[in-house]
């Protein structure tokens, strides 16, 4: 799968598409392209604004970001989305449906949009969004969306990638406001309320005030206080906000020189990940070192060996054989 990083330089949709599917891709013969791939393409990276963006289903995510990306584009920005879909544990296979679901965003000349499976990665995100950050910001997006699939983990995973973290929330009363995870306020640099239109106008409001209730006892961050917000995606009302909220934030966090510490960090996250995949394959793909990987794995079945222990002989077996 050749591919050309000048094609891609200059926002060639059909090569950034491609680029995507050879990072993704399992097979042994693409992966030094891919490297090869990435390592000419990065430098030209790193200049657009990475907003995560979680919520649980039924929020309206697909919705949201299809009325925040037009509203982007309206101010002349180019948006990535790439929106994870689940993959089953058991098929492989996943819904991949989200270009049908913004389907007026999809088809602006200003947008490109990627649904990605998870591939049985943990947390709810692909392994290769981090990759895919690069690429769709060297093909000119200069604002990219990565949208989770908000099981949980994914929150955390996701705040590890982007510069600015949105969590979409339903309106609700009473008891429900005190299930917010206290994990996802400390992660979060946003709460939005969706759905504040009509009937659920007045209830979004008394969450709005509650949630910034929650937020004052609970959030611990000096330099930016999580605000809440209210937004109804399905007439388009509140992006604006929402927006000058994200600007702000990237104006302090560039004077307080944490914008670029945060991207500093993550990339040190990416490599220990990177390390860490790249170490099993390498396990997997010597025959000797897989048939003992096997083993092992069918001795802790078996109880016949202590996890810990286990993990130090075969890692010896490793660094022996290599």
């Amino acid at each position: 799968m050749k591919i050309n990083a000048k094609d891609i330089l200059e926002g060639n949709i059909r090569s950034l598409a491609k680029a995507i599917t050879l990072i993704e891709s399992k097979k042994n013969e693409h992966k030094d392209a891919a490297s090869n791939l990435l390592e000419e393409l990065t430098p030209h990276s790193g200049k657009s604004i990475r907003i995560g963006i979680s919520g649980v289903p039924g929020v309206g995510k697909s919705t949201f970001i299809e009325a925040f990306g037009l509203f982007l584009i309206s101010q002349g920005h180019r948006v990535s989305v790439l929106a994870v879909d689940p993959s089953s544990p058991i098929s492989g296979g996943s819904i991949l449906g989200d270009k049908t679901r913004m389907e007026k965003l999809s088809q602006n000349e200003n947008a490109y949009i990627r649904p990605t499976p998870t591939d049985g990665s943990l947390g709810g995100v692909s392994k290769r969004t981090k990759e895919a950050i690069i690429l769709c910001e060297s093909a000119g997006f200069d604002i990219t969306l990565v949208e989770t699939v908000g099981v949980g983990q994914s929150e955390y995973e996701v705040s590890n990638m982007v510069d600015f973290f949105l969590v979409l929330m339903v309106p609700s009363a009473g008891d429900e406001l005190q299930g917010i995870k206290k994990g996802i306020i400390e992660i979060s640099d946003l709460l939005v309320i969706n759905k504040a239109d009509g009937d659920l106008l007045n209830l979004a409001k008394i969450s709005q005030q509650g949630y910034e209730n929650a937020l004052h006892i609970m959030s611990k961050k000096s330099e930016w206080v999580t605000k809440v917000l209210t937004c109804s995606a399905l007439h388009s009302e509140g992006m604006e906000e929402i927006w000058k909220s994200i600007k702000e934030f990237q104006d302090i966090q560039k004077k307080n020189k944490l914008w670029d510490e945060k991207r500093k960090q993550q990339n040190l996250k990416w490599f220990e990940s990177l390390l860490t995949e790249n170490l099993l394959q390498h396990i997997q793909s010597n025959p000797v070192l897989d048939l003992e990987l096997k083993k092992t794995k069918q001795n802790i079945l078996n109880h016949q060996s202590f996890v810990p222990i286990a993990v130090k002989a075969l890692l010896s077996k490793v660094f022996t054989d290599s």
